[in-house]
């Protein structure tokens, strides 16, 4: 069997803070690893997530759902490519 190459995820999400939580839940989230902020406005927080797996993205999101303040933690997009792809110094990292 050949060998499979490892792979890279990534997410964006939504998550919904109760407005007076807001900024509490934003430097929570900006202190997680593989966690960035990218945006914060009226309640919502946009995030990217990194792992090496679909299910490490998942339970960083289950993570940030039980933070105290969030209503709601959508995920909208996930993407995997073989680390290959990119070269260390062509990478960008998110978080």
């Amino acid at each position: 069997m050949p060998e499979t190459q490892p792979r890279y995820y990534i997410s964006s999400a939504v998550i919904v803070a109760k407005p007076q939580a807001q900024d509490a839940v934003k430097e929570t989230l900006a202190a997680m690893p593989n966690v960035e902020v990218f945006a914060a406005q009226d309640g919502k927080i946009v995030v990217v997530i990194e792992g090496r797996t679909s299910g490490e993205l998942g339970a960083t999101l289950s993570g940030i759902s039980a933070l105290a303040g969030v209503v709601a933690a959508n995920m909208v997009f996930e993407h995997a490519e073989n680390e290959e792809a990119f070269p260390d110094e062509c990478r960008t990292d998110a978080a």
